[in-house]
Formats: C-alpha cells, structure tokens, sequence
C-alpha cells in the first residue's frame, strides 16, 4: 500500500455537504498528506465551512448604558425610530366635499376674496354647486362679473337695472339658467342675442324696457318650458317673430306684453297664437289696437284665464263685458281707463262674473260714485291692485329697498351681492 493513501475509516468526512464543498475538501486532503499517522489531523465540520463561505455579519450594538449591563448581563437592543408628529388641523387635509360646504355658508364678496387664496381654493370657490343663484343688483361694473357668473353655471340670475357693456362670451356651450331677471337694464341687443341664444332651459323671463330684436324672440322660441315671460315695454321685433314664438311656447303660464312699441299686426299675433295654459295675460296700453273682436278671440282661445288686464284700451265699451262672462275662472279684471264702459255695466259684473274678486277700474268712475259700486259690489275688491304682478318677478307694490324687494318669483337668490 503506498504511503501517502489512508485507510477508509480515516478519509475526510464524506456526505452529500462535504461534496457540495468539495473544494475546501482537496485543499485539507493536500494538506492532510505530509501530516505523520500517529498525529490526529485537523478536519473543517460542516459548520465551520459554511461560516467560511457565507458572508460576514453584521454585529449588532451592545448597549453598555442602564442597570441590565452592570452585572455583565449584555442585553442587546435596537434605538427606537421617533415617531412622527401628528399633523394638526390643516386646510390642505379637509376634503373637497366637507369645503365646499364651508364655502356654502360664505357671501359672494367672502367667496371671491378666498378664492385668490391658491389654485384648488379658487376652484372650490367657483364649483357650480355654489352659483345656482346669484344678485348682482347695485353693482356698478355688470359686465366682467355678468361674464364670470354665467361661466358658473348658474340657473338662477337677477340683475334688474343693470348697466351692461359689450359682452364677449369665450364659448357657445349653452347655459343652464331657468329664471332671470334683466328688467329696466341698459344692455346692448348684440350682449342680449348672445345670452339669450344660448339658453334652452327658460322657464321664468323678465326684459321688461329692453329693445329686442328678431333675433332675440326667436332665440326665445327655442325653449319649450317657459312659464312666465316679462316683455313689457319692449320694442324692435316683428309680428311674425312674435307669432312663431309664441306657438313654440306652449307651456305659457304668464304672458305680460303691455306697452310694448305695437301695431295693430302685434295684437293679433298675439291673440290668435296664445296658448290655451295661459292664466294670467297682461295685454293693457293698446289704446287703439284691441277692439271688440279681439276680446272675443281671446276668451275662445284662452278659456282657463284668471288674470286679465285690458287697461288703456279706448275702443272696448260696455258690449264687451258680456263675451267675458264665457271666463269661469276669472278672479281679476283690470279695465282702467276704459273710458267707454259705463257704470251701470260695471255694477252687473258681480252677476256676470260671480268668481271676480278683484277689479280695477282706474280713471273710470268719480269719487261719489265708487262707494256705491263697493256696496252693490261686496264680494269684490275694487281699486286695491293699482300695479300688474302678471309675469314681475318683483311686483312695483313692494317698498324699495324691503327684503322682498330683492326676491325674484318669491325667493330670493342665496349669493347676493351688497353695496
């Protein structure tokens, strides 16, 4: 047997470890050779060959502080991480719902000044949610805040005796107003066209005073829904113009058109185009313009009328009182300054008309004469309405400057601008 082989019993340590580190195992087996039989060779364990081949660890910190450590009793610990501050109560972590709820409570001057604050409170300031109805009444520039308010969206605008310069809206997206309220306003007719173009969803109207055009109303006729329409006062449109809104209007309620620049052209359009949903019809100021057969196309058209003001029109005489005995539902009549209707006509309305509670006859009967008519006239007011509410959003018998002096339609807009 050679020299330098071992017997079997005194190899390295073989098992399925030493030959996945067989390398290691030739270099102590080289080693081995020169080493005398009678001297115990020194062998790696498996242990030992793995701490040799695996990285080196890190030690963790031996606290030498605190009474653990003074009897030599090591005790390893690891310094705790400082917990971070809990963030106070701060604007920037509220959510926009909970904001804008805030902004709800605020008054339009409030909301503008925080909405120069930084970009997402000047986006919540201007979120549609809070323009649904805004007053512009008494400010004195109409025109870059008109411009603003109606990039809202809002449904709900008044701004009556407004002074309003050339507008340009930057789009023709349509707008989502459905009540405003433009009376006594000195507005230019291209700015109205513009507005009134885009809107689809009217359903309550006021230009009271306005110079229209034909344009305007047939922008008008584009609203299917419109309730009540203010155009008292109004000139510069056509008869025609007038006729094909009005048959577009079919839900009219409320139709005040007295005292507007008309021929005797315009009184018939609008007679024989008014929709029979009409109650209440304000057609007073045409002196000689109505006449009998007017009145009696009228009443076979719009048989459900309640309110009906007929004032100023010289050529009616007491022959047309019976064709509105045909009005069942007739509550208020105003026939003032009718001249040609005489009393004794006038003491047999109570009979005629048994639902009348309200007339108003204005110019027609001398002081000593208007006790008597109250007397035979018992159940009905007489002269107490000297003003017309048909279609105002803000009837003219309220005081100026009251609180229902700023509402429109009988409520009021919750964004209201205050001098």
């Amino acid at each position: 047997m050679p020299e330098d082989s071992l017997p079997l019993q005194e190899l390295p340590f073989l098992s399925l470890q030493s030959s996945m580190l067989s390398q290691p195992n030739r270099t102590n087996k080289r080693k081995s050779r020169g080493v005398p039989r009678g001297e115990q060779v020194s062998e790696c364990t498996p242990t030992e060959l793995i701490q040799q081949w695996s990285p080196p660890h890190k030690h963790q910190r031996l606290l030498s502080k605190g009474k653990e450590n003074e009897v030599n009793h090591f005790v390893l610990a690891r310094r705790s991480r400082k917990k971070k501050k809990e963030p106070g109560i701060s604007w920037d972590y509220l959510p926009d719902e909970l904001m804008l709820r805030i902004c709800f409570c605020l008054s339009l001057q409030d909301l503008l000044r925080v909405s120069v604050v930084c970009k997402r409170w000047h986006r919540l300031a201007f979120d549609e949610s809070l323009w649904h109805s805004v007053d512009l009444d008494g400010l004195m520039h109409m025109g870059p805040a008109l411009h603003q308010v109606l990039k809202t969206g809002v449904r709900r605008l008044r701004c009556p005796r407004a002074f309003v310069e050339e507008l340009h809206l930057s789009d023709s997206a349509p707008l989502q107003i459905t009540e405003m309220d433009l009376s006594s306003s000195i507005i230019p007719t291209s700015t109205l066209e513009t507005i009134i173009h885009r809107c689809r969803l009217l359903k309550h109207l006021s230009l009271e005073g306005l110079q229209l055009s034909d344009g305007i109303i047939s922008s008008l006729a584009m609203n299917p829904d419109l309730l009540q329409l203010n155009l008292c006062g109004c000139s510069n449109f056509s008869a025609p113009a007038l006729a094909t809104m009005l048959k577009s209007c079919s839900s009219l309620e409320q139709f005040n058109i007295s005292w507007c620049s008309f021929s005797k052209d315009h009184v018939k359009s609008v007679i024989n185009n008014l929709s029979p949903s009409v109650t209440n019809l304000n057609l007073s100021g045409y002196r000689e313009s109505l006449t009998l057969d007017d009145v009696k196309v009228l009443v076979e058209r719009c048989p459900n009328l309640q309110t009906l003001d007929l004032s100023d029109s010289t050529l009616l005489m007491a022959d047309s009182l019976p064709v509105l005995r045909h009005l069942k539902h007739l509550q208020h009549l105003a026939l003032s300054r009718c001249y040609h209707i005489h009393l004794a006509a006038l003491t047999d309305l109570g009979k005629t008309l048994p639902s009348l509670t309200h007339l108003d006859i204005f110019g027609l009967l001398q002081d000593g004469q208007l006790p008597s008519l109250k007397k035979d006239m018992s159940h009905v007011s007489i002269n107490s309405r000297p003003f017309s509410a048909t279609a105002r959003p803000t009837p003219s018998s309220r005081l100026v400057g009251s609180p229902s002096d700023r509402t429109m339609w009988d409520r009021r807009c919750r964004l209201r601008f205050k001098p």
